[in-house]
């Protein structure tokens, strides 16, 4: 800040250096004029000038140095008071533009709440056709065409599904309940929904849970196996999908464990982007890229940690690993 104040004052210093130099010239030309006297009166006049320089560095730059430390937030307050007519000039500029950004900011969410609440309005009405085609498939004799319309039914299900967890997750605080919540009933639902799809591919379950209950949200949980369970579906041909629990080091973990296509290892770290599909299979229309995306926020929201292993053309496990009692004081502040 020192060396800033400095080049801004720049042209004053050097005129006031001219100044000086000019009367000690003078003084050199005019013997009638005491060069002794008026070199001390140089030397007072630059200390002087630089105690004023002192002063006025310590003046000035406060309101910059508040500048600097303005945090992003549109709070002025923290911003020092404007003590020059050049300073008030500045604030003045600041206010009205954090007043428009404001009003802009207040308009844009409002109108990006009006939009998230049509969408959800939209998909709870979508919803009520499609329980209706699900009756109305659930009737028809041909059994090759049932299989085909139910598979097709899921993917639109699914994918209205994620919509509507999507629009939740920025809010997912205010929609958790931690307690001691059953696996099994959890798993065995999101494998129910998915037989017509599992039965269309040929592909079977093998269920093995030593550890039944895990402290978690049960709602979001099953969100996250859905994705899971959805994904090792999809990438998956005739084969078992293995779910399996367990503990280590006093955390309970549950596994999803697929025979299918595996992971390319340079994907590996990237599967949990937003929008990332795959780099082997990249004109894959039918991926999203925002299945593994919104299971890692909310397996973040609930301290779940998430390990992948996987391998290609040999297979893809995930294992949730989830937190102690003790970490959730994070979340909720109490347990």
């Amino acid at each position: 800040m020192i060396y800033k104040f400095l080049r801004e004052r720049l042209s004053w210093i050097l005129f006031f250096v001219v100044l000086q130099l000019l009367v000690l010239f003078t003084a050199y030309i005019d013997n009638s004029i005491p060069f002794g006297a008026l070199l001390y009166i140089v030397f007072l006049s630059t200390l002087l000038f630089a105690a004023f320089l002192f002063v006025r560095y310590q003046k000035e730059t406060r309101f910059y140095k508040s500048l600097l430390s303005w945090d992003d937030t549109y709070d002025l307050a923290s911003i020092a008071s404007a003590g020059s007519p050049f300073e008030e000039i500045v604030m003045d500029m600041l206010n009205t533009q954090t007043g428009r950004y404001k009003r802009e900011s207040s308009l844009h969410l409002a109108r990006i709440e009006e939009e998230k609440d049509d969408l959800m309005s939209w998909i709870h009405e979508v919803k009520t056709p499609l329980t209706t085609m699900q009756l109305m498939i659930d009737r028809l004799g041909d059994e090759t065409l049932k299989s085909q319309l139910m598979y097709e039914w899921l993917r639109i299900h699914l994918l209205l599904d994620q919509q509507l967890h999507q629009r939740r997750i920025p809010y997912i605080e205010n929609d958790l309940f931690i307690e001691m919540t059953e696996l099994e009933p959890i798993v065995n639902k999101e494998i129910k929904a998915l037989r017509s799809w599992c039965i269309h591919k040929g592909i079977g379950f093998e269920v093995n849970l030593p550890i039944k209950e895990v402290l978690t949200d049960a709602k979001w949980l099953g969100f996250i196996l859905r994705q899971l369970l959805t994904n090792a579906v999809k990438y998956s041909s005739a084969s078992d999908i293995m779910i399996e629990s367990g503990e280590r080091n006093g955390q309970a973990w549950l596994s999803v464990q697929d025979f299918g296509r595996g992971i390319d290892p340079k994907d590996l770290s990237r599967i949990f982007d937003k929008g990332f599909t795959s780099t082997t299979l990249h004109k894959d229309s039918a991926a999203t890229g925002m299945g593994l995306y919104l299971t890692k926020k909310v397996a973040d929201s609930l301290s779940i940690c998430i390990e992948v292993e996987s391998k290609p053309s040999v297979g893809t496990t995930f294992t949730l690993i989830f937190p102690k009692s003790n970490d959730f004081v994070r979340i909720t502040g109490s347990m």
